[in-house]
């Protein structure tokens, strides 16, 4: 098994942040700690890493990783429009458990995979992600685990799924909400979808319930909002 670092220590924690920037820059992948699951993270610029993120969870390039930014000025660099309502989004919820697909810049130099021109943003409550983004930049990031798995809520969980593939394991102690795990996705982030809000085409639909309900996103951008029981056109 590959050594896992005890970021509660603080020796530890120099240590295996120290390897982990330099396992980012070479191309390599890691876990960390979120504030919903941990998550194995590669850069978001390297397609190879990318890639491995990918093979390491047993998915393809159809299913392309969220990406953890450290700021709010990260949003207008890496989305190529903002509405209003996901900038209200942003201010009410972020750092937190709400990942925003926006259109992409299109004159960034990454591939993602199959992301048809979109990405999907958000930026964590977690001190060692927060830390480590800001020495990194922009991560992608999904859940430490298989596909068809539950979440990873410990990190001794995700090493036991993802082993020897990743190269430094960050132990942030147990995050998120395991009891909440009904599903691969339960205590997850929830993930929005502004890309029709920013064309002007359309609503904020909900792709993945999770951590923020329902209510909450209305509250906060009200009838900008699509309802789900509402017939599709």
């Amino acid at each position: 098994m590959p050594t896992i670092y005890d970021c509660s220590v603080d020796s530890e924690l120099l240590t295996g942040t120290r390897l982990a920037r330099a396992a980012i820059a070479r191309g390599g992948i890691i876990v960390m700690p979120t504030d919903t699951v941990y998550g194995v993270a590669a850069d978001a610029f390297n397609p190879d890493a990318v890639g491995k993120l990918l093979a390491a969870k047993g998915r393809g390039r159809q299913s392309p990783p969220p990406v953890l930014i450290p700021g709010l000025p990260t949003l207008d660099a890496l989305a190529a429009a903002v509405p209003q309502e996901v900038r209200d989004l942003a201010a009410a919820f972020w750092p937190g458990g709400l990942t925003i697909v926006l259109p992409a810049q299109p004159s960034l130099d990454w591939d993602l995979g199959e992301t048809h021109g979109t990405v999907a943003l958000r930026m964590p409550s977690d001190k060692i992600a927060l830390e480590l983004l800001a020495e990194t930049g922009p991560l992608a990031v999904s859940s430490a685990n298989l596909t068809g798995e539950p979440a990873a809520h410990t990190v001794e969980d995700a090493a036991r799924m993802l082993g020897d593939v990743v190269e430094v394991y960050l132990n942030g102690g147990t995050v998120g909400n395991p009891a909440a795990d009904a599903s691969e996705a339960g205590g997850a982030s929830t993930i929005v979808d502004a890309t029709a809000l920013a064309s002007g085409d359309g609503l904020l639909r909900i792709l993945r319930h999770g951590v923020i309900s329902d209510g909450q996103l209305r509250d906060i951008v009200g009838d900008a909002l699509a309802d789900e029981s509402a017939p599709i056109t």
